[in-house]
């Protein structure tokens, strides 16, 4: 008897050391912010883990985001620039270098699912053995019970493991909140925001209540820009393909409700959509189109697409496949707005209900554009050459497994990112420069509809697009201003419209990277996250080839990469370009000559490479 209580004692002992674990770093989710996270840090020294609760790493970019969301090339590097030339590498190993595969791949911006997260396991295995645990089916749950604290400090967290129902717990000397949703951050007591601001909160073009012609206007009818809590709708990117020998055929899900998509048949009839041409389209010009439609030809209306296109915006990707995401000239579309507004707040059984309420949706709008008798049998046609990709998601019938999730918490940092963050402070120039920069990143102030379609609107709500210019993001933006050890890199801190910028993966992937390599730093220094020096994590992004300040004429591989970008920050690059190995002008020596608070003449011979080397080796240059 005591033989068998002294087994069951140890037996349980063993089960206890084997649900606690501890590690320098411990990651919540595996998205590319937290797979970028792990590698940054495990360079540095540090060890990691990233719990992941579905059963696959990568979040969207192996989940049918295969169309790189970055509006310059360029503008973002380090390890986001490995993830696109290992995707470059491996079309053109396994295809060849003239192949179809390695063109649509566009220098590795455009990718399959399965690749993608191929090139993350790839990525994660560079980092060396032991550095990175990878831990898939770990469920955090968003509630202040499952996170440990001594004071403003994280000690551990508490993890269901899905497969066997037992609970773990995770201990390190630093978090990392990679979830799009801020799940840790909030549990941890980080203030967060949902919803829209209002316009005049922070004075930003799109904000609040809109209703705007697809893709720059004008607002219509509608528009009042006041501030509400609504959440941009989610949706599943699809990886779809007119290849027959790929092509499954859409099922129609059990839960099937016809008069979801009955509008459908008028918008395809008449031509209607919401790009900004259609606002001339009058009674006699929707009557015009559905007599050529019904004469068995293709929509003319202006700003109208056809079949498949119709329901999804569809970006070629490699053999024959799509990244499919919403069609923003259409009034119904595959997101699903307004019924993903608790999602961000919610528990996980309710966002596993909404993922398949969503799944049930998508599917339904594909089936009925290809099988609904109402519809033209020319339009049916054309979608049916349409299908998932069999190949792709093998363990889920060819079907996302993930739900994009656009907007979850905005965790409140150190730094408010606003629209005024991205915009150009003149015509040409560059937005305002953050001398605390972890990364360049350049793409649209972009989102989704609010709320679905409205009688009488030109659009749905909460659509908008808006141009910027490259910008920096500062470190703030994902740094708490109580909790000493977590780092926020995907919710990160910013209004509804700032953040509508920052949301893309390949500024998350940086920011990621400037989280694992912070991280190791405050480990390093003994420091939390807000005490290490700015310019201490600058050096070592630097090293590996991060982008602090955009110019178009500067490349990672240049010998003075380092000095120019560290220059930028201060200010010596106003313009889009370094012109390294260009003489120095009267007007950049004087500029140089403030800012380093030396005199610089420009004699006529001298380049202005040349004169950088002097200031960064002479000490020439005043501190700040």
């Amino acid at each position: 008897m005591k033989l068998l209580l002294h087994s069951l004692f140890l037996l349980l002992a063993f089960e206890t050391q084997a649900r606690t674990h501890s590690c320098d770093v411990v990651i919540v989710g595996g998205t590319p912010a937290g797979i970028t996270a792990a590698i940054a840090a495990a360079r540095e020294g540090k060890n990691s883990v990233i719990l992941e609760r579905s059963a696959h790493i990568g979040g969207l970019p192996a989940n049918g985001l295969g169309a790189t969301d970055i509006a310059t090339r360029g503008a973002t590097a380090g390890l986001f620039a490995r993830f696109i030339a290992l995707n470059k590498a491996y079309y053109e190993s396994r295809y060849g270098a003239d192949s179809p595969q390695a063109r649509d791949c566009s220098d590795g911006y455009r990718f399959e699912p399965a690749v993608a997260q191929r090139t993350f396991e790839r990525m994660l295995a560079e980092a060396g053995p032991g550095k990175i645990t990878v831990l898939t089916g770990r469920q955090f749950d968003a509630e202040a019970r499952y996170v440990v604290k001594k004071g403003d400090r994280i000690v551990s967290i508490r993890v269901l493991d899905r497969t066997t129902g037992r609970e773990e717990h995770y201990s390190g000397a630093m978090f990392i909140d990679a979830t799009y949703e801020g799940d840790l951050g909030a549990a941890a007591g980080v203030p967060f925001r949902t919803g829209r601001e209002g316009a005049g909160e922070y004075g930003e073009p799109c904000a609040g209540k809109i209703y705007r012609w697809w893709k720059h206007g004008p607002d219509a009818d509608g528009t009042t820009y006041e501030g509400d809590d609504a959440i941009q709708a989610y949706n599943y990117r699809l990886c779809l393909t007119d290849d027959p020998q790929n092509r499954l055929a859409i099922p129609r899900p059990e839960r099937y409700d016809r008069e979801e998509y009955v509008s459908l048949v008028g918008d395809v009839l008449d031509g209607r959509n919401t790009d900004a041409r259609y606002r001339k389209a009058d009674s006699a010009a929707m009557a015009r189109n559905r007599r050529r439609i019904e004469s068995g030809e293709r929509t003319a209306a202006p700003g109208d697409v056809w079949g498949m296109a119709k329901i999804t915006s569809m970006t070629r990707l490699p053999n024959a496949k799509t990244d499919a995401n919403n069609q923003h000239l259409a009034l119904i579309s595959t997101d699903l707005p307004e019924e993903n507004w608790p999602w961000p707040t919610a528990d996980w059984a309710w966002r596993d209900r909404f993922a398949e309420r969503l799944r049930d949706y998508t599917l339904g709008l594909l089936w009925f554009a290809q099988h609904d008798e109402a519809l033209p049998a020319h339009f049916r046609e054309a979608c049916l050459q349409w299908g998932l990709a069999a190949d792709e998601y093998r363990d889920n019938g060819g079907f996302p497994r993930q739900v994009y999730v656009r907007e979850g918490r905005r965790l409140e940092g150190c730094y408010f990112f606003t629209a005024g963050d991205a915009l150009p402070e003149a015509e040409g120039k560059r937005p305002p420069l953050h001398p605390a920069s972890v990364t360049a990143s350049h793409y649209a102030l972009d989102s989704h509809a609010v709320r679905k379609r409205e009688a009488g609107r030109v659009h749905l709500d909460g659509f908008f697009s808006h141009p910027t210019a490259v910008y920096t993001v500062p470190y703030g933006v994902m740094v708490p201003r109580r909790i000493e050890n977590l780092l926020f890199p995907a919710a990160v801190s910013g209004s509804h419209v700032g953040f509508s910028t920052l949301r893309m993966e390949p500024c998350w992937m940086a920011l990621g990277e400037a989280a694992g390599t912070a991280a190791a730093l405050a480990i390093d220094s003994r420091k939390d996250v807000r005490g290490i020096p700015t310019e201490s994590l600058q050096e070592r992004l630097l090293r590996h080839g991060a982008m602090l300040v955009y110019l178009r004429d500067l490349k990672a591989d240049d010998p003075d990469y380092a000095r120019v970008q560290r220059l930028a920050l201060r200010g010596f690059f106003p313009e889009w370009e370094a012109g390294l190995d260009r003489v120095l002008d009267g007007e950049t020596a004087r500029l140089w000559s403030t800012l380093a608070g030396r005199e610089i003449t420009a004699d006529g011979t001298t380049t202005r490479r040349e004169w950088l080397r002097r200031i960064t080796t002479n000490q020439f240059l005043k501190p700040n």
